[in-house]
């Protein structure tokens, strides 16, 4: 037995970092749910539509035109172009290469913050300094009509939002393990298995409840959308309404999580491997002396360590890891990509209401709840490795492009294929039981391969592999869109980027890959100078810490 040290929880300090890292979610999620996965593409393709001109002429703007009935056939409708420069570009595509473009800069954003992430004195101060550009630049569209000269900044603001959305959960995601080894009796923290299904229930009641969140504002703000017949000004309350919640909702989380000097009075019955995971947070920046350390030697340390951690012979250390991470990189561009193109495909080629997206946008992240809480219990009674589960999800989310791609061999006419709105709903409530899952299980599978003590390190690596990936295909579907005129011919593109993940995931060996985490870390903390500025920061630091995403 070892005696009580300032960082293992006692179980009211265990409650407490709980409530705090489950409130952030409760107030960040919504961001996902209202504005990026919904209201946001959409109020940018209207931001370009309401400036936009009708093909072939470039001189009729689009707004002199009633919206297309519901259903309108493909062929039938005229495309809406908006020029930037000296290109004409579809508005769709303005949203499309807004995203990408945000996601390009938010893998910058992360691999420079790591090393300040892993320090504890910083860790509190980064989340709520980047919650605080999200939600202030979503608040920023209640400010800027589409009749603006610099209607353009929608798209500014909309790249703030995400990058800051982005950066702090990349931070709250290196709680996760260390709460998950706190939620455990003593004697069951060496039980993997346990572990795992730990960090799975957690990570999904997380899942679940940003879910709830999202479908309590989307219900808010389905009434004045639906009353102003998804006008732009509703569309950007609505982007403006989810910034408000983040930022409000964002207080609990700062009062509740713990700073660098929170000392708790652990349980007794910590043992010795226990605390070697729940190590003193403060021991770190002890070692290092404040006039020593500096914003700018630290972005320049973090890119080194990235450039060490990507090394050929590290590569080869940690495959499995890296492995995991390569499926990763086609599974989060996909999957996002496909949310995204498929709320654009459904007002852009459907022509369905604004009404009728935001309750897709309720059915998606209630049957996500369902799913988040289901599956563990379906995992349970079929005795389903997390990895299995996750590789079944994959597959049957594949599911849904390819009934897309199906639509382009249907005669005209057709009721089947993603020709009618109805298709819809059914995808939402479908795709939706899938995702939720999928997320929880992507980040839980995760905490399980990578190196004790560097969660913050190397979930800033998960998070730049998923953005690295996440201009990929909002881009490809922007050039799809434009080449073609029909974003149909882009479910092709995504179908793909699924099945060539399967086989890529499906190879994980996910105990041979904790064991190389492990003996990573133990090589570390072998190496003289380790925790030193200059070389890489204590690993020891990340466990004191909780991505949602």
């Amino acid at each position: 037995m070892v005696g009580p040290t300032p960082s293992s929880p006692s179980p009211k300090g265990y409650r407490r970092e709980l409530w705090g890292w489950l409130s952030y979610a409760f107030a960040s999620e919504v961001f996902v749910i209202v504005s990026l996965t919904l209201f946001l593409p959409i109020c940018l393709e209207q931001f370009a539509r309401d400036n936009g001109f009708l093909l072939p002429d470039k001189t009729t703007p689009c707004s002199s035109l009633p919206a297309p009935p519901v259903g309108a056939k493909e062929e039938d409708v005229a495309r809406c172009v908006v020029k930037f420069g000296w290109a004409w570009i579809d508005t769709a595509s303005f949203s499309l290469y807004t995203y990408s473009l945000s996601v390009a800069l938010q893998a910058l954003t992360v691999i420079s913050m790591g090393g300040i992430a892993d320090r504890a004195s910083y860790r509190k101060p980064l989340l709520f300094g980047f919650a605080a550009l999200g939600s202030v630049s979503s608040l920023c569209f209640f400010l800027l009509p589409s009749s603006s000269p610099v209607w353009p900044l929608s798209g500014i603001l909309a790249i703030l939002a995400n990058i800051g959305f982005s950066a702090s959960i990349v931070v709250l995601n290196s709680y996760l393990p260390r709460l998950a080894a706190s939620s455990l009796p003593s004697p069951d923290h060496g039980d993997t298995e346990k572990l795992s299904r730990a960090t799975a229930r957690i990570s999904s009641l997380g899942i679940a409840l940003g879910y709830a969140a999202g479908i309590l504002l989307l219900l808010v703000t389905l009434l004045p959308v639906q009353r102003a017949g998804g006008s732009t000004n509703s569309l950007r309350f609505a982007v403006g309404g989810s910034g408000a919640w983040w930022a409000l909702f964002s207080i609990p989380a700062l009062l509740l999580l713990p700073g660098a000097n929170t000392v708790e009075v652990p349980d007794a019955s910590v043992t010795e491997e226990r605390e070697g995971l729940l190590a003193d947070e403060t021991s770190e920046a002890a070692r290092v002396a404040p006039a020593e350390w500096t914003v700018r030697r630290e972005v320049a340390d973090a890119w080194r360590r990235l450039a060490s951690m990507l090394r050929l012979q590290n590569i080869r250390r940690l495959r499995n890891t890296f492995r995991y991470l390569a499926a990763w990189f086609l599974l989060s561009d996909g999957f996002t990509t496909l949310t995204s193109t498929a709320l654009l495909f459904a007002k852009t080629t459907l022509h369905m209401p604004p009404s009728s997206l935001v309750l897709v946008g309720v059915l998606t992240p209630s049957a996500g709840i369902l799913g988040a809480l289901l599956w563990p219990v379906v995992q349970r009674r079929l005795g389903l490795t997390s990895l299995r589960v996750l590789v079944l999800l994959v597959f049957a989310a594949s599911v849904v492009p390819l009934y897309g791609v199906i639509g382009l061999f249907a005669p005209p006419g057709a009721r089947w294929g993603l020709r009618v709105p109805a298709e819809m709903f059914v995808l939402a409530v479908y795709f939706g039981a899938l995702y939720g899952a999928f997320q929880s299980y992507a980040r839980a599978l995760y905490a399980e391969i990578i190196p004790p003590g560097e969660e913050a390190r190397w979930y800033g690596l998960f998070s730049i592999t998923d953005k690295s990936s996440s201009f990929i295909g909002p881009l490809v579907v922007g050039l799809v869109a434009d080449l073609t005129g029909n974003i149909r011919y882009s479910f092709l593109f995504l179908v793909a980027m699924l099945w060539i993940a399967i086989p890529v995931l499906a190879g994980v060996d996910v105990e041979r890959g904790r064991a190389d985490a492990h003996a990573w870390s133990s090589d570390d903390d072998d190496r003289p100078g380790h925790g030193t500025d200059g070389d890489p920061v204590s690993h020891q630091d990340g466990n004191h810490s909780y991505q949602m995403g």
